[in-house]
């Protein structure tokens, strides 16, 4: 045994190239899954990125990327000094903070309250309900939320019963956009948001649960000591995530809801684009724009990831 020991304390380091064999052939087959996978992001992902250049040009493309015209910052500060800017930039903000503080924490509350149901068949038929919005298609989506809160739809009948207010078409009105925008966020995507928490706390020690009860916890102690605190990184993380896109709510749902009576409130910067590239065909400005969120999500994303490391200790490098 000593020798065997002191043959390997003498044994030298393998090289990377070893290292790079050896786990080749040790797990090939991941690699060779994982190749689809990385092809996707290098063509959808990296490849567009040359693309951004025409950001600060006045791209044409008659003349092609190369040859266009080069104007520098000019359409980042267009952007900036739009009248529109700074609707477009309180809408999307606005948006993002309600979703992040009512939605975020919708999925971590509902996968806790699955967790403690001991009926697996119960159990199974919430989730199954609870998953479907996801599967469903946007426009079937929107179209359900419009026909709930149009005139005589039964959320519009039941608000109106509950405040003693005349029936009107709830989208017509910019004070109820953003609850209905959250609350239609909720149910489409809650139950789908949980899987990841559901699973984190499948892999909590049954152990500690035991322990917890033989120290005279009860049920709210054991969540608050237990079940909280084993799944703290996994929530960290994926607020990190989420703040990585807070300036990148998708236009499709706001275009599929919103109209002229609400666009002071609705109009959001993804919007913004969507009108300028498809009906004005500004490509370089709109170009300009998404970078402008890329950038500013990318430094979210750093600031927070450092916050939540010296916080917590946790952090996605």
């Amino acid at each position: 045994m000593k020798l065997k020991a002191s043959q390997a304390a003498v044994r030298p380091e393998l090289g990377f190239a070893s290292r790079v064999k050896k786990d080749w052939r040790r797990y090939h087959s991941v690699y060779i899954m994982a190749v689809p996978v990385i092809l996707f992001y290098i063509i959808f992902c990296y490849v567009p990125m040359y693309g951004a250049l025409i950001a600060f040009q006045n791209y044409s493309p008659g003349a092609g990327m190369m040859n266009s015209e080069w104007v520098g910052m000019k359409h980042f500060v267009d952007f900036v000094t739009t009248p529109d800017f700074f609707v477009l930039l309180r809408n999307t903000v606005m948006l993002s903070i309600l979703s992040l503080i009512f939605g975020f924490p919708a999925p971590i509350i509902f996968a806790l309250m699955l967790n403690e149901l001991r009926q697996r068949s119960y159990k199974r038929v919430i989730q199954t309900v609870s998953y479907m919005p996801h599967f469903i298609s946007l426009v079937v989506i929107c179209g359900l939320i419009k026909t709930f809160v149009s005139r005589t739809g039964f959320i519009t009948v039941l608000f109106c019963k509950l405040t003693g207010s005349q029936p009107i078409d709830l989208l017509t009105n910019e004070s109820f956009y953003y609850p209905i925008y959250i609350l239609s966020n909720i149910w489409q995507g809650m139950g789908w948001d949980a899987i990841i928490y559901l699973a984190a706390l499948s892999a909590v020690d049954m152990s500690l649960y035991e322990a917890a009860k033989i120290d005279g916890a009860g049920k709210w102690q054991q969540l608050l000591n237990v079940t909280l605190p084993a799944i703290i990184p996994t929530i960290i993380i994926m607020f990190i995530m989420r703040m990585g896109t807070l300036l990148s709510i998708g236009h499709e749902k706001t275009l599929l809801l919103y109209n002229p009576l609400i666009y002071d409130r609705a109009d959001i910067i993804s919007t913004y684009i969507y009108r300028m590239a498809f009906e004005s065909q500004q490509w370089s400005y709109t170009t300009a724009i998404g970078l402008f969120n890329s950038v500013v999500n990318f430094i979210l994303v750093i600031i927070v990831n450092k916050i939540c490391d010296k916080v917590s200790g946790t952090s996605l490098w």
